[in-house]
């Protein structure tokens, strides 16, 4: 269940401070890759309840981005330096999973979060059966 916060930030408004248990409880390294930047440490990791993470370094300047791709998308695939990802996020498209499944070498999940509705039990859901068939990683405590 979401918590107001009565800051007026709708998106605040939507964090469930049930999820954060369950993406630390996800296997790999949490990052944040949102353009809340160091912000997403002080803000939206308490109320989760999770522990300081990494941040994804966003390029100061505008990257062209090919065909619809998403700006963060080549900047996140630098950061996974050929590592095995997850990406959630609300303004993932197809040409992101082409473009990710063309320039990374390594299983990548990327999965849209709906905007409207925050990340949910199904969200977590499709992570864990993606993680499941690649690596036989069991499904967190629910």
């Amino acid at each position: 269940m979401a918590v107001s916060d009565g800051s007026g930030n709708p998106l605040l408004d939507r964090l469930d401070p049930a999820d954060g248990p369950r993406l630390d409880e996800l296997p790999g390294d949490l990052v944040w890759a949102s353009t809340w930047m160091a912000e997403a440490n002080e803000v939206i990791a308490p109320r989760l309840g999770l522990p300081v993470l990494p941040l994804v370094d966003w390029p100061d300047v505008d990257e062209h981005s090919p065909g619809g791709v998403h700006w963060k998308t080549g900047p996140l695939m630098r950061h996974a330096a050929g590592r095995p990802f997850v990406w959630l996020n609300d303004e993932i498209t197809d040409a992101d999973r082409r473009w990710a499944a063309a320039h990374h070498r390594h299983p990548a999940l990327l999965h849209r979060v709906d905007p409207h509705r925050g990340l949910t039990g199904a969200d977590l859901d499709a992570v864990h059966q993606w993680l499941a068939r690649r690596y036989g990683v069991r499904r967190y405590r629910s």
